[in-house]
């Protein structure tokens, strides 16, 4: 659920509250706790019979205006009354401390119940903490205020405290989020950008390249392509020093990312040539599985080919390509001379009896 969301979920159950202060200033305060009643109870009606579902949000501040309300005229006193916007405000801060603060997302879970066809990525609920953070520290510091207001400020301040001010906070904190959002989507706008994906590959979002990097452990797709020639030598290139992964090391001879758009095939292709020069090739698909390191997570199509004798080295995304036979390789596991990665997917070549 987003912050727009959030805003349209808590107003309706509100209006009985604006009600009873706009009703309770022209006839007072019997008849304008009857009148906030009676639209409360409208507007339950109309949203069970217009959306099919029964408003609880609605029905607790109905019942809680009511309840206080009588107090307020049994006692002749209206600080009970006064009191409910901030318990009610109350609550709020105390499912947004559990949703921001604990293992338990209760905003997220009323989200997912309200918007069934509706998924969240790792990314969207990791901003959507961020943000709970945020609003929970802005509504503490506003119920304290309205507390405040009940026993040291007028009625018309109390009146603008717990109402107006709510939403103006909340006004200025959305449009706040709004300007970010538009600044880093503009300094990302040139960057290459990634599809993130279930651990079945089926895609849930999209990132910039750097924002997978970063330790966030998104899981996004890549390919890796293992060239191995007749004698069932594998092709390794050697990663340039200036990499930001494993620089240094020797690697599978393609590997790179999906970006948003492409097919297999097409990443396939493209990276196969822009790492070694190759093209007009086939190859297998034989294994996926999920691959995380210090930084990132990566969904891994692992593909072979035996069409070896086109390729090149000719940028420098790679220092230097060779065959390797299966015995260098195994004289050398463990030594750092191989990427982790590399080294795990050398044991699934041999499983698959592919070298």
């Amino acid at each position: 659920m987003n912050r727009t969301q959030l805003l349209k979920k808590l107003l309706p159950g509100f209006i009985p509250l604006f009600v009873f202060i706009a009703a309770d200033e022209i006839w007072g305060t019997k008849i304008g706790l009857f009148v906030a009643v009676g639209v409360g109870v409208a507007e339950m009606v109309w949203i069970a019979v217009k959306e099919k579902h029964f408003e609880k949000f609605v029905l607790f501040d109905t019942l809680l205006l009511v309840v206080l309300g009588a107090v307020s005229i049994l006692l002749d006193n209206d600080i009970f009354f006064k009191l409910k916007p901030g318990l009610i405000e109350l609550i709020l801060v105390a499912v947004l401390a559990v949703s921001a603060f604990s293992s338990v997302n209760i905003i997220g879970i009323m989200g997912q119940r309200y918007m069934k066809d509706v998924e969240f990525n790792s990314a969207q609920m990791q901003q959507m903490r961020k943000s709970m953070k945020s609003l929970f520290f802005i509504f503490t510091a506003h119920t304290i205020l309205v507390f405040y207001s009940v026993f040291y400020l007028s009625k018309e301040t109390w009146a603008f405290i717990s109402g107006g001010l709510f939403y103006i906070l909340f006004g200025v904190y959305f449009l706040f989020e709004l300007y970010r959002q538009r600044k880093k989507q503009k300094e990302l706008a040139g960057e290459e950008w990634v599809p993130l994906v279930d651990e079945t590959g089926k895609v849930t979002g999209q990132s910039p390249r750097s924002q997978v990097h970063n330790g966030s452990k998104l899981l996004h797709p890549v390919v890796h392509l293992h060239v191995i020639n007749r004698k069932k030598a594998i092709l390794l290139q050697k990663r340039p020093l200036s990499k930001l992964i494993q620089p240094g090391k020797w690697d599978t001879a393609v590997g790179g990312h999906i970006t948003v758009g492409e097919t297999l095939e097409q990443a396939l292709k493209k990276e196969a040539f822009e790492e070694i020069g190759l093209k007009d090739f086939s190859a297998k698909l034989h294994k996926t599985y999920k691959w995380e390191s210090e930084i990132e997570s990566e969904l891994v199509y692992l593909f072979t080919t035996y069409d070896y004798k086109n390729f090149r080295v000719h940028s420098d995304e790679v220092d230097e390509a060779r065959f390797w036979t299966r015995k260098q390789i195994e004289n050398n596991l463990g030594k750092n001379i191989f990427t982790p990665n590399f080294e795990q997917e050398f044991q699934l070549l041999k499983a698959l009896k592919l070298i």
